[in-house]
């Protein structure tokens, strides 16, 4: 019962940090590879102040001061990676941010206050299913209202044509960067939920195999879709871990199988499951006209 508990509240984690991956690649159009590095600022914050600085207040008040730790540190590091690399689009963009992930990994690496090479312990459970779902539940919302907006409307028209939407006098930057920062903040926030529920961080569990793995999942569900980074994120999450379970044979092999059963969704959908479809999404508010 704990490994179900374990594995849901895992999924919950990474359908955050797919659904922030999402409004970066997937609706603003921008390609970055270094989203475990903000994943890995937030955590690291955010364990920070729960071990050095938290007071003795109620846990939950702890845990969302924790979360809002983790959001605004990741999004000053994503405003720091943003403001001059945003400028830079495709294949540069991706190198770029992919070395700013690696070099956040080797910061932490090297800073003894938060553990170092032998990894950052001690660090309260202040998360449970509860509250990570209420989070999953609040970033979704947050993201769905955004591109129903003025703002996601002009960060969508970047995806479809940068040039025409700087013709149009859309500030693509100033809205590159937006998407990149509040993108960036709820992996903090992710961050903060997972620091919180393992109860130990490590270098290691933020490498560039993390980025990579968030991407495929809203690849998986579809560039573009909420619902599509949602299921993405399940499947990726759950399905290295039911292989498992297929006797020792097919446990050996299950990241090959795993590897091949993307490929063949991928030649089936090449668009992901849901492309950029959504399934109706209820959202506070009223919609913006343009």
């Amino acid at each position: 019962m704990d490994y179900v508990i374990h594995l849901a509240l895992m999924s919950g984690i990474f359908i955050i940090l797919a659904v922030s991956l999402n409004l970066i690649n997937g609706i603003c159009g921008q390609f970055s590879l270094g989203h475990a590095g903000f994943w890995a600022v937030g955590a690291y914050s955010a364990a920070a102040y729960s071990v050095y600085w938290a007071p003795p207040i109620l846990d939950f008040l702890n845990l969302f001061i924790a979360c809002g730790i983790g959001f605004i540190t990741a999004a000053f590091a994503g405003i720091l990676i943003g403001v001059p690399c945003l400028r830079l689009r495709g294949d540069y963009l991706a190198i770029a941010t992919l070395g700013f992930g690696e070099i956040i990994r080797i910061v932490i690496m090297n800073m003894d206050v938060i553990g170092g090479p032998r990894g950052f312990t001690g660090i309260p459970k202040w998360s449970n299913l509860f509250w990570v779902y209420l989070w999953v539940v609040i970033t979704i919302l947050f993201v769905v209202n955004l591109m129903r907006g003025t703002h996601g409307r002009a960060i969508i028209s970047i995806r479809e044509d940068e040039i025409a939407a700087d013709s149009m006098g859309i500030y693509t930057f100033k809205y590159k960067t937006l998407a990149f920062v509040l993108g960036a903040g709820f992996a903090g926030i992710a961050g903060a939920l997972y620091a919180h529920a393992t109860q130990f961080l490590h270098p290691n569990g933020f490498t560039f195999m993390w980025s990579v793995i968030i991407l495929l999942m809203i690849i998986l569900g579809g560039l573009g879709s909420i619902t599509g980074s949602v299921i993405g994120a399940i499947i990726l999450t759950i399905l290295p871990e039911l292989l498992r379970f297929f006797g020792e044979t097919v446990s050996q092999w299950r990241m090959v199988i795993y590897s091949l059963l993307l490929i063949v969704l991928m030649l089936w959908r090449p668009g992901g499951i849901f492309g950029k479809h959504e399934l109706k999404i209820p959202f506070f508010g009223k919609k913006e006209n343009a």
